[in-house]
């Protein structure tokens, strides 16, 4: 499911509800210049505050929305998203307020200026103090979102402000709670809000307490470590037997560093049922990366949580285009193990693995190799040191599709090179064409 799909609905309902509160049970009165701004402010601030809601409800992690929503990458994904919606609409509800004055300095006071409204009665006296928590509290988020965006702001450091997250929407439910209308809360949008901010609020608890996903932490030891060609490092780790079988081509969060905190790779190998042996291929993207290699030793102990994810080729059509870039090759690893065993269930496949420099990289070998007795999946190495570039045009003819014949495309790589792809296939005439990424961001 598309994330502006969801992102719409969500704030679908919200609009429908705050309407229905707006024009049918509660219409204000009062001169419409000033009766405009003070329900714009209402509705930023129930989008804001409806959108913070659903961020900290998905910060933990719930595997139950992986089916409707695709994965917990995409969960993430809308988490981010969701974010920064909430904090640009929450910049917008925090300029209104201020805007009373540039309003009557444009077109005078208010004759008729909309009547003050009743809250509830043990909030009266917090009035002022609910303002000043949610102006600071805008002030912080806007903070966050600027260190989000500049990915050159270390993720360590990035990490440790997010866990003031929690800190912050507890305070702007306070900010919401002093300051809603008190006839709202035995109406719709008071039922919906009341519902979210209690969700959020819970959901904030094992968040502030690090608890996120602890039903699903397994403990496990470093088998082996390997260095590779091209800056990856293979960690291979055998799990407890608690460890759950996991689908090729899913991820997990693995802790190598308790310091460090949780990373995504995805399983790079698919063992049979029962199997408690993970591998994860991890490339050097920044500085910990790069360390791996030197800090990490056979023995060790590792936390791995997960697993999550919906990466799935049993998911689509019979005939598929399976895409790689980079490290992005690692859940097609995975897939091609799993299918070695019974060749025949594999789908009519093209693998096109892009990299730099084919000589050294480390996994095109063991790509010929797994895909070798798999008689419906066939190998392409793009090689750009040799000048061989992946567009559209090269896809649809390796795959033998046209217009209107259905085609699975799996992407696992650069977010420049999916976009390309997709673009190209839309002015082939594909725009049926889905083109399923893992879309996993941690920021």
């Amino acid at each position: 499911m598309k994330i502006r799909y969801v992102l719409s609905v969500f704030l679908g309902v919200l609009t429908l509800a705050w309407a229905w509160d707006a024009l049918v049970l509660n219409p204000m009165a009062g001169d419409w210049p000033w009766m405009v701004r003070k329900q714009a402010i209402y509705l930023s601030g129930v989008w804001a505050m409806g959108l913070m809601s659903l961020v900290m409800i998905l910060a933990t992690r719930p595997a139950w929305l992986e089916p409707a929503l695709g994965g917990m990458d995409r969960i993430y994904r809308l988490h981010k998203w969701a974010g920064i919606l909430a904090i640009g609409l929450g910049a917008l509800h925090w300029l209104l307020e201020l805007g009373g004055g540039a309003l009557r300095g444009l077109i005078g006071p208010a004759i008729h200026k909309p009547p003050k409204v009743a809250v509830l009665e043990f909030m009266q006296s917090s009035h002022g103090l609910a303002k000043d928590i949610g102006e600071w509290a805008i002030y912080a988020l806007l903070a966050s979102l600027v260190l989000t965006l500049w990915k050159a702001f270390p993720y360590k450091s990035w990490r440790l402000l997010h866990r003031a997250m929690p800190l912050l929407y507890l305070a702007l439910v306070f900010h919401t709670v002093a300051l809603t209308p008190l006839a709202w809360w035995t109406q719709p949008l008071g039922l919906i809000m009341g519902g979210l901010m209690l969700a959020g609020s819970v959901s904030a608890l094992p968040a502030l307490r690090r608890r996120i996903g602890q039903n699903r932490r397994h403990a496990g030891r470093i088998e082996s470590v390997r260095a590779l060609p091209c800056g990856i490092t293979e960690v291979t780790c055998t799990m407890d037997a608690g460890w759950p079988d996991h689908r090729a081509g899913q991820f997990a969060f693995v802790t190598f560093d308790p310091r460090e905190g949780a990373h995504p790779y995805t399983i790079a190998s698919a063992g049979p049922s029962g199997a408690r042996r993970l591998t994860f291929q991890i490339k050097a993207l920044g500085d910990y990366t790069r360390r791996l290699g030197q800090s990490l030793a056979a023995g060790q102990a590792v936390q791995v949580e997960g697993p999550y994810g919906r990466f799935d080729h049993r998911r689509g059509e019979a005939r598929q285009a399976w895409v790689a870039g980079g490290i992005g090759i690692t859940p097609f690893l995975a897939w091609l193990e799993s299918l070695q065993d019974r060749p025949d269930a594999a789908p009519c496949a093209q693998l096109h693995y892009c990299v730099r420099d084919a000589a050294r990289d480390p996994f095109v070998e063991r790509l010929r190799a797994l895909c070798a007795p798999l008689p419906n999946v066939t190998l392409h190495v793009h090689d750009a040191g040799a000048g061989q570039r992946l567009d559209a045009e090269t896809l649809r003819r390796a795959a033998g599709v046209q217009a209107g014949d259905a085609l699975d495309v799996w992407f696992c790589g650069p977010a420049g090179l999916a976009r390309s792809l997709e673009k190209g296939l839309r002015a082939l005439g594909l725009k049926d064409v889905p083109v399923r990424r893992e879309a996993f961001e941690m920021r």
